[in-house]
């Protein structure tokens, strides 16, 4: 086995585990490029099948070229695609594009609660109806009480905290300094009753790992990663008010591989272009604390 076989086995072996001892979970898609691998990895994980439901948190502000992604791949992959949002801040226009807020406390709206509500089910959620294409409100309202979230340990730094099976408390907070160890590739899987578990398959990858596997693998991903002929090209993705493309001309997969592996980005974070990490003090520490993916 090679370096990316390695990790694809790990990461199948975490959403079978998660599966098999996790009564309701679901698994996040941000529709960015680590997401959609863990969304590939679970249908290897499953034979083609995604038995979890994916969940999106939408902001409305979204660049709709990811909205648009999303939904065709749901369908073509016959997904049960679900989405939350803060309804509620979004009419009354409590956002920073809106000049009410700042951009933490927008993310802490649109992301963290809108999250943490649609987990537990209080808020509206709405399902794909494959029928029709749309979505219809979800009369599904169980909580779910564990969450597949597709981070790495090198993408920012209050990521490199994480377990592979980090519990939260009812509320989504999380302790970063009451973590379990996991030696050895032993995971802890029995927690207290109402504890909330985020689980992290993708933990030990690296950005042009998940590069190279979606070479190797030809995992469709969106054209907002690649320059459309500016000269500029998104390497991470978010709301577009608070996320700028990075100067590149890297048309394709293998010329991103091939720009990683030059050093071009080796003096730039990864989420350099997000703007709210620069406001929260150059990290996501903050917002994760609070329940941020």
């Amino acid at each position: 086995m090679n370096h990316l076989d390695k990790l694809e086995a790990q990461s199948v072996h975490i959403l079978r585990e998660a599966y098999r001892e996790f009564k309701n979970i679901c698994m996040l898609w941000s529709i960015g490029k680590d997401s959609t691998v863990l969304l590939w990895l679970a249908r290897k994980a499953f034979f083609g099948h995604v038995p979890i439901p994916l969940v999106h948190i939408d902001t409305h502000f979204k660049i709709p070229e990811m909205i648009k992604y999303r939904d065709e791949l749901a369908l073509k992959w016959k997904l049960t695609m679900v989405y939350g949002e803060n309804t509620e801040a979004l009419a009354q226009k409590n956002t920073f594009p809106d000049g009410k807020v700042d951009r933490i406390t927008c993310c802490q709206s649109l992301k963290s609660n809108a999250l943490k509500n649609t987990l537990s089910g209080e808020w509206n959620r709405y399902v794909m109806d494959h029928k029709t294409g749309k979505y219809v409100l979800d009369t599904n309202r169980e909580q779910y009480t564990g969450v597949i979230v597709g981070v790495r340990a090198d993408e920012e730094g209050s990521r490199s905290k994480e377990r592979y099976f980090s519990p939260r408390d009812k509320e989504n907070d999380w302790d970063v300094g009451d973590q379990p160890p996991e030696f050895w590739n032993q995971f802890k899987t029995d927690f207290a009753p109402g504890t909330h578990i985020r689980i992290h398959p993708l933990l030990d990858w690296t950005e042009l790992n998940i590069w190279e596997y979606i070479e190797r693998e030809n995992i469709p991903i969106t054209s907002l990663y690649f320059d459309q002929g500016n000269g500029k090209r998104y390497r991470s993705l978010g709301c577009y008010p608070c996320t700028a493309p990075v100067d590149s001309s890297a048309k394709n997969v293998s010329e991103i591989i091939e720009e990683l592996k030059s050093g071009k980005f080796a003096n730039i974070a990864e989420r350099s272009g997000r703007a709210q990490d620069k406001d929260d003090g150059g990290g996501l520490e903050t917002l994760r604390r609070g329940g941020y993916m």
